[in-house]
């Protein structure tokens, strides 16, 4: 599975952004899939996930202005940004993880097998 990611830019505070993310291959309905960012100097950090059947997760960080979502007819997931801070600056990265991943692993990086090369969102005024 090869993932594509775009979408990012420099918006103000409080401004929204939509991301997304295109998968290769015919299977994509049956990945659970997950956007993780990287805000400058700091570890990859988990921000939200979809699995493959009905369920959708969020950091904390992020919950309630970020909203994931998928279309398997386009092989695409998205993220929703919705009044974006300083704080969510950094770099965007979408993956996919096994459909059969538990929901628990979802917050965790190491449960994806594939990884887009991310794009990079600017939060400034």
């Amino acid at each position: 599975v090869q993932l594509q990611a775009s979408g990012g830019g420099t918006v103000q505070p409080g401004a929204s952004l939509r991301l997304s993310c295109v998968a290769s291959g015919r299977t994509f309905s049956s990945y659970s899939m997950g956007w993780f960012r990287q805000a400058p100097g700091k570890e990859r950090e988990f921000g939200a996930a979809d699995r493959s059947g009905p369920g959708t997760y969020y950091a904390n960080s992020v919950k309630g202005r970020f909203t994931i979502s998928r279309d398997n007819a386009k092989n695409t997931v998205y993220l929703q940004m919705d009044r974006l801070s300083p704080e969510d600056t950094g770099v965007y990265y979408c993956a996919a993880a096994p459909g059969t991943t538990l929901s628990s692993l979802l917050r965790l990086g190491r449960a994806y097998d594939y990884w887009g090369q991310g794009t990079l969102v600017t939060v400034s005024s």
